[in-house]
């Protein structure tokens, strides 16, 4: 996915509709929309997967911890209608939807809503920026994703498969914490391929500065700023999680949320010092540039000056009058050319030694 179609979301679509509207904003990937239920307890996982809403009406996940997983948000009557059975509020749809929100997190009795975003490596150091919304009950989780393929969650799926760690004897909570860790790990790893991407481009400023290495920094630039709101907001939430006063928040999984929430810290620290290196790479381009064009001018400079003499020379001799003293020596052509070359080097010697050249 390219910058572009990060940044510019249209969200006119929803001008003077009222609130609650299942208006879905942002791209779709084209697939039909997905659903995968885990549900696990201490002593065994039940894992089904459908691809109509009705199947899985028709077929819940009961006892344990349910997890259940929308890939599909372009589906707005699949989520109208999930929201409905299980009395989500509409603000609540109308915010999965809406893929342009800003990370956050709502209390709402019986459930916590959470929006993050979640960014994974490509290839070639870009990546990949998908809207992940979380809903969080006593005894289940929902996630709903944008469709984009693949996720950052194969490794708590497997731990949920194979009942390595605590997560099976632990309530939703722990599995909400499981996933937000995913996704706070994957930031590292695309801040990991953006500052390959950053050192790239710095050595290309420095060498060979021209345009191409300015679109590169511009594009840099306008990821960083994505990144960073992006990031901040994500702070926010996770502080709530870990010091709010949620009933469906246990004690035993606010000391995993502290700990997502120091490497949170790490992220922005990591995001603000990219930050302020790319404004000194911007720096760093314009100073080669402005350096350049003194080279240029400094060396045209001193070709003109160096012409001067000789310009004047020619233009004395190059004069119509009839009587020239010079014009009578017979070796008076080779003179000239003996005083034009003396003076040149003269003057390119002085220059030398002023350190000019």
């Amino acid at each position: 996915m390219r910058a572009t179609s990060r940044f510019h979301k249209k969200r006119s679509v929803k001008s003077g509709l009222p609130p609650g509207s299942l208006v879905h904003i942002g791209e779709s990937s084209g697939m039909a929309a997905r659903i995968s239920v885990i549900g696990y307890a201490p002593g065994g996982v039940e894992e089904r997967h459908f691809e109509q809403i009705d199947e899985y009406l028709d077929n819940p996940c009961e006892g344990g911890v349910v997890w259940v997983n929308i890939e599909g948000v372009h589906d707005v009557e699949l989520i109208r209608t999930l929201g409905e059975k299980h009395a989500f509020h509409p603000l609540v749809m109308e915010d999965i939807v809406n893929t342009v929100q800003r990370p956050k997190i709502e209390d709402y009795g019986d459930y916590l809503f959470i929006v993050l975003r979640m960014l994974r490596p490509t290839e070639g150091g870009d990546f990949s920026s998908e809207q992940l919304s979380i809903i969080l009950g006593a005894d289940y989780l929902f996630t709903f994703q944008e469709g984009i393929k693949g996720d950052s969650f194969d490794p708590v799926r497997e731990r949920i498969r194979s009942g390595k760690g605590k997560i099976r004897g632990m309530g939703a909570d722990y599995l909400a914490y499981a996933l937000i860790d995913a996704i706070v790990d994957g930031y590292f790893s695309v801040l990991e391929g953006f500052g390959e991407r950053m050192v790239d481009v710095e050595e290309e400023l420095t060498l060979t500065p021209d345009q191409k290495s300015l679109h590169l920094l511009i594009d840099l630039k306008k990821e960083i700023i994505f990144l960073r709101k992006t990031v901040w907001p994500v702070r926010e939430a996770i502080s709530f999680l870990e010091r709010g006063d949620s009933p469906l928040l246990h004690d035993a999984t606010r000391l995993y949320f502290r700990d997502v929430y120091d490497h949170t810290v790490q992220v922005i620290d990591t995001v603000e010092t990219y930050r302020d290196l790319l404004s000194g790479m911007l720096d760093l381009y314009l100073s080669s540039i402005s350096n350049r064009t003194n080279e240029v001018m400094k060396f045209l400079t001193v070709i003109g000056t160096i012409f001067m003499p000789l310009t004047f020379l020619v233009g004395v001799y190059g004069m119509n009058f009839k009587h020239f003293p010079e014009l009578e020596w017979q070796n008076g052509y080779f003179l000239l050319w003996g005083l034009m070359i003396t003076l040149s080097l003269l003057m390119v010697a002085f220059f030398r030694k002023k350190h000019w050249l």
